[in-house]
């Protein structure tokens, strides 16, 4: 179930980091005063806070200037909240998502223009407080429902009330503990997605001093949003809970754009040749020894190509370019996108099979040009490119396992490895016959 509650109203905001915060507060309405009075005066507050067992009234939440707070509807008590901050609100398009649930909430954030990742133009933040039950699975929702595929970005943080090796390796953990923890990494790892939490550093400290710190608030970034995490710290040490604040940074990651490399196409031949004419390389050796020969050899060469780098414009490939494309297949798209805007605007028989002749033509252009560059790629295959050939081939690297006499599979490899090194113990030997009285 979704609701609206932010509109889009400026596309040139650029946000160069995403801050978002994830706190337990126990209900407590100092907690609340105290930690967004830290946010007026950070250089860089945080865009969205995930709230679990916020402090409410009659299930209203409390406000604070330069926020929107969000809560699953009534009836209960909200045991999560989303607040907003106004200036995502000015800039951003935003809708809630409920869950028919109060422990459990998510916002989508939408950006027209993709602003945290090609081609993902959303991206969804849930906010999650497990409370423990007395049915399996023990927790208040679902590990299906906390964790769902989708293919744009998602994160899901919040108090989830388990304890698993992953998340503190330290503990001595029971076996009931490890399998109701165990169902929903399970589930996180199947979809995948990825723990963002440091193996060890603990975000709660009871406020007993018989009760050890423990790892219970956590946070998962599936893989369409693994790339954009810049950090997960805990900035402040007490913020009067006995959970830490978790600050969640998004950043976009930087794009290696490829080398400039000369256009040969765009060549002056004309002001190459009279450069040609007045080109001259070092004299050759009186002696030639295969080491200065070959010195001099390299020098020559590359004389010879600075000289026409020089004279060739440079040219660099946006990363997105494909080596099979070329002008015609441009000039197809370009065709094809007319006519299907004529047909939108005039859905007429004649513009309709302008579209279908248009599209059928453009797209097998695009088939018999992939077939020929990867007919040329494999035509002028090198000893050190066939690996790369072959991972295309296979869309994936094949499994690898030891070559072992007798062993064709992984399971028969790791069994002949434990009998040569591991074998068996000899049977004891037979008892002696007893003595005769």
């Amino acid at each position: 179930m979704e609701n609206s509650f932010t509109r889009y109203t400026d596309s040139s905001a650029v946000f160069p980091s995403f801050p978002i915060v994830q706190h337990n507060f126990l209900g407590s309405w100092d907690v609340f005063l105290s930690l967004f009075h830290i946010f007026t005066v950070l250089p860089d507050p945080p865009l969205l806070v995930a709230i679990q067992d916020p402090p409410s009234r009659r299930s209203v939440l409390p406000t604070f200037p330069g926020f929107m707070s969000f809560a699953p509807p009534p009836p209960g008590r909200p045991r999560v909240a989303i607040y907003v901050s106004s200036t995502l609100n000015q800039h951003l398009s935003c809708s809630t998502v409920f869950h028919h649930s109060s422990e459990m909430l998510s916002v989508d954030v939408f950006s027209p223009e993709g602003r945290f990742e090609y081609p993902h133009r959303s991206l969804r933040i849930t906010s999650v407080y497990l409370l423990q039950t007395n049915r399996p699975p023990y927790r208040s929702i679902l590990p299906q429902r906390v964790f769902s595929f989708l293919s744009y970005p998602h994160l899901v943080l919040g108090d989830f009330n388990l304890h698993h090796p992953l998340a503190d390796p330290c503990r001595s953990l029971s076996e009931r503990e490890f399998t109701i923890s165990a169902r929903y990494f399970d589930a996180a790892f199947d979809i995948p997605y990825h723990l963002l939490n440091t193996p060890g550093v603990y975000p709660r400290f009871p406020f007993d001093i018989i009760s050890r710190p423990s790892v219970l608030d956590l946070a998962f970034a599936n893989t369409a949003l693994s790339s954009l995490v810049s950090s997960r710290n805990t900035p402040l040490s007490s913020t009067g809970s006995d959970h830490v604040l978790c600050v969640i940074t998004l950043k976009p990651p930087a794009i290696m754009l490829p080398p400039p490399t000369p256009h040969w196409a765009l060549l002056d031949l004309d002001e190459v040749g009279k450069a040609l004419d007045t080109f001259t390389t070092l004299p050759c050796p009186a002696k030639p020894m295969p080491s200065s020969l070959s010195r001099w050899c390299d020098i020559s060469s590359t004389c010879l190509t600075s000289l026409l780098t020089s004279h060739a414009p440079s040219k660099r490939p946006c990363p997105l370019s494909k080596p099979w494309w070329s002008p015609h297949l441009s000039s197809l798209r370009r065709e094809y996108h007319r006519f299907a805007k004529l047909s939108r605007l005039d859905p007429s028989p004649l513009n309709l099979s302008n579209v279908k002749s248009s599209r059928r033509t453009y797209f097998k252009a695009i088939v018999l040009a992939k077939k020929t560059h990867w007919s040329d790629f494999l035509s002028s295959a090198t000893p050190r490119t066939l690996w790369t050939a072959k991972r295309f081939a296979f869309d994936r690297l094949p499994q690898r396992f030891l070559d072992l006499p007798g062993a064709s599979d992984p399971g028969k490899v790791a069994e002949t490895l434990l009998d040569h090194f591991f074998p068996s113990k000899p049977p004891p030997p037979p008892a002696p016959p007893p003595h005769a009285l």
